[in-house]
């Protein structure tokens, strides 16, 4: 994640403390010395949606061997074992767990903070009050455009406005909440009605992904957003984080060339705000998917992060947590922890590695079948990253 309110309007929220910690650049197990990784857990695969671009390939069915009430509370036992400061429940859906409160609390107890990655339409007023009364420290709740282009998005009519509701029903029982936008060709034109959306409701936190090819994801690749989509989404996201200042916090996720070209603008529009731009970059050290991000699956399979299921490095029911993520055994894991000189084509060669960390390697792998070719959804010019002309992926 890239916070854009903190880089440049310099707010602070709970996740910028772990992005933008001294030495966090140099970790390999976790997101600062001495703590464990934020563990992104697809807690069940059921969902009563099926969205067209859901990475875990969810929909309504039952799937077989979800890890148990006791095996869960084992691994959050885990979690504080290797001091994982965040858990995020996702899914799937994982309001559709029965014991997930049981669990969150669990967590609590455990002094781990927990927040939820949501459809939304299943938050009416007393699952958001037990949201509240379970100290959740946020919920993440998609909308993926206004209305029926939502809908369209993820294949069912009416959850627009239940996941609205899901917002306004959180949002009144003071449960901190906010948008999650996966910004691709089918709802780039809605970013502007997104900020109007936010601005009415009130919404004080909104993330804007970068579409990943993987699950049903990697059916959407040709429909990405071009890289000079990409860079006018960019271009509004920090003209309207300077117009919010700290009244939303906003953030990109899943694209590290975001930072490199909000530094690049800011040198030109923002001068004062340069140098600590760059201080606070490097301090980051770009993706960490397999060092400060993991993913568990609802099977107990480990991953680097949760768009990465094709590498998987062992189960919490055989292992522990922690031994399994400080285990290098695996070349992928390995190289994930040191990948620089992995790392082909304009990755390699440009000048701002040690900000990026190459990116995202299952787009990468997805376009050009090698792991460690450059990132395509990478919209920086040659010129940008200071590499030759004719320096492809690979």
């Amino acid at each position: 994640m890239i916070g854009v309110s903190k880089l440049l309007c310099g707010t602070e929220n709970f996740g910028d403390k772990l992005r933008y910690v001294s030495g966090a650049s140099t970790q390999t197990n976790g997101v600062s010395n001495g703590r464990g990784p934020v563990v992104v857990w697809n807690c069940t695969k059921t969902c009563n949606l099926k969205c067209i671009h859901c990475y875990a390939n969810s929909d309504s069915k039952k799937y077989k061997d979800e890890l148990s009430t006791k095996e869960a509370i084992s691994l959050i036992n885990d979690f504080h074992d290797f001091k994982v400061p965040v858990i995020l429940f996702s899914g799937g859906e994982p309001l559709l767990r029965e014991d997930l409160f049981e669990l969150i609390k669990h967590a609590g107890e455990h002094k781990i903070r927990s927040t939820i990655s949501t459809n939304g339409t299943l938050i009416d007023k007393n699952v958001a009050r037990k949201i509240k009364q379970s100290e959740v420290g946020y919920v993440g709740i998609s909308l993926d455009g206004i209305g029926s282009r939502h809908d369209e998005f993820r294949r069912t009519k009416g959850c627009f406005d239940k996941a609205l509701n899901g917002i306004r029903n959180c949002r009144d029982v003071n449960q901190k909440v906010g948008v999650r936008f996966t910004i691709n060709s089918h709802n780039y034109d809605q970013l502007e009605d997104i900020f109007h959306l936010i601005k009415e409701e009130k919404i004080n936190r909104v993330c804007f992904y970068h579409l990943v090819y993987s699950g049903r994801g990697s059916e959407m690749m040709k429909e990405d957003t071009s890289h000079a989509q990409s860079r006018a989404a960019m271009d509004l996201i920090m003209e309207k984080a300077v117009e919010l200042g700290d009244k939303v916090e906003i953030l990109t996720v899943d694209n590290h060339a975001d930072t490199v070209y909000l530094y690049l603008k800011a040198l030109k529009k923002y001068p004062h705000l340069a140098d600590n731009i760059l201080k606070l970059m490097e301090m980051n050290g770009g993706n960490r998917s397999g060092i400060a991000i993991s993913n568990v699956d609802y099977l107990g399979n480990i991953h680097a992060d949760q768009f990465t299921p094709q590498y998987t490095f062992g189960n919490v029911k055989e292992r522990a947590f922690k031994e399994i993520w400080e285990d290098t055994t695996s070349p992928i894991m390995k190289g994930l922890k040191d990948r620089k000189k992995l790392l082909k084509g304009r990755c390699r060669k440009c000048k701002w590695l040690s900000v990026c960390n190459g990116n995202f390697r299952t787009r990468a792998e997805s376009v050009t079948g090698d792991f460690w070719a450059s990132d395509p959804a990478c919209y920086l010019s040659n010129k940008e990253i200071g590499v030759q002309d004719g320096i492809g992926l690979v």
